[in-house]
């Protein structure tokens, strides 16, 4: 029977890993499933001799799209399998298509709408599949679909700006590594067959570029394939629970870049919690979701804590506090909330000021980080033209003089 590799959130918030064996993976989620574990990520197990490939899932846009469209059928009064049976036939994406028609299959046999949703993890993320339960039970599935395509749409929206505010400085670090490495590859071994037939005495600067071309002639393939095993090591070290870890801790010390990642995680950690929470999941509940849907293991562990502590009746600010993941603004936010009974309006808030604190830090980076980028590849460059040139200048001169 084939074995599958799985993460869950265990009841008191825990993610889980281990193996289950199974016919298929959606066996595989229900035996999960009915051991209190909610699924996170199913995937065939392989053995250390096959390639092991990322299940496909569709793009969150698709699903921001599906959940608006689908919120405005249930609110025109259209059945949610008829509406299912329009969406999954006018669908661009093959991958979403397919799951939308068996999720409506799975529904006219009886099941309830998150239980099919639950079936297909490519499609809807473990935080939804609790939103969309909770919104069978208090009838309000529109307002709920609503909340989860704005939260949907506020999250690609940090996710593009992040990645607009590191393309830039991206391309022109690859465009300096192809020019630096067709000059020394290609280049600078014509050069050093031209200057060695001339007996020329050359400027040291023209002395170190040769050297620095000549061992990369001579060791280079060395040192690609050093590089490529330890390229590997550490993506085979990455796939172990205490790999990620340290990548995580490494990850949130890192200047600058970590304290981009930090405020994104905490803009995302209270804005699903804050739509969660509005969706009327329990307080516990959405906690323990939005911990095992947080993707940095410091975050996640502290965040266990915290949920702990709250279910021994320490309330949500105090705990939440304790983990210093939070500034003080935020903490005061979610004592107002808690104190109020307006926990999900203040974590509106919360998120929209992390939102505005990434942008501004986001812009902070690109700012300081362009120059940067372009000081290091003009001097690179730069150097490499000045030895040429220089060679070429003191070439003449001796050639002049002579």
């Amino acid at each position: 029977m084939p074995k599958y590799k799985y993460s869950a959130a265990s009841p008191d918030g825990m993610v889980v890993t281990g193996v289950e064996s199974a016919a298929g993976v959606e066996q595989a989620r229900a035996q999960l499933l009915a051991r209190s574990l909610q699924p996170l990520n199913v995937s065939l197990k392989t053995s250390i001799l096959q390639f092991e490939i990322t299940p496909k899932k569709v793009k969150k846009r698709y699903l921001m799209h599906f959940c608006r469209q689908l919120a405005v059928f249930v609110r025109s009064g259209v059945s949610v399998i008829e509406a299912l049976y329009i969406l999954s036939e006018e669908s661009t994406d093959k991958l979403m298509g397919k799951a939308l028609e068996q999720v409506r299959l799975a529904l006219e046999s009886g099941s309830t709408f998150a239980g099919a949703a639950a079936q297909h993890p490519e499609l809807f993320p473990g935080y939804t599949v609790e939103v969309l339960q909770t919104a069978e039970l208090t009838g309000r599935l529109d307002d709920v679909l609503d909340q989860l395509g704005d939260y949907l749409e506020r999250e690609l929206d940090t996710e593009h700006k992040i990645r607009s505010a590191l393309a830039y400085p991206s391309i022109v670090v690859l465009l300096a590594i192809a020019v630096s490495t067709t000059l020394v590859v290609y280049v600078l071994p014509k050069f050093r067959a031209f200057f060695k037939t001339l007996n020329a005495k050359l400027p040291l600067a023209t002395r170190i570029l040769l050297s620095f071309a000549n061992w990369i002639g001579r060791w280079g393939v060395y040192v690609g394939v050093a590089l490529l095993v330890a390229a590997l090591a550490v993506a085979l070290t990455l796939r172990t629970e205490q790999g990620r870890v340290v990548r995580d801790n490494v990850l949130i010390r890192l200047p600058m870049v970590g304290d981009l990642l930090y405020t994104s995680i905490v803009e995302r950690f209270c804005r699903l919690l804050a739509s969660m929470t509005a969706a009327g999941v329990s307080l516990p509940e959405a906690l323990a979701v939005t911990t095992a849907a947080t993707n940095n293991a410091v975050f996640r562990d502290r965040l266990t804590l915290a949920r702990h502590a709250m279910l021994r009746g320490e309330g949500l600010a105090g705990p939440l506090g304790d983990t210093g993941l939070f500034p003080g603004a935020a903490r005061q936010m979610f004592t107002v909330g808690e104190t109020t009974g307006s926990l999900d309006d203040q974590l509106q808030a919360a998120a929209s000021y992390f939102d505005r604190e990434l942008d501004y830090k986001l812009k902070r980076f690109t700012t300081l980080i362009e120059p940067a980028v372009i000081t290091v590849v003009g001097l690179i460059v730069g150097f490499v033209a000045i030895a040429l040139i220089s060679a070429m200048y003191g070439i003449f001169r001796q050639v002049k003089v002579s």
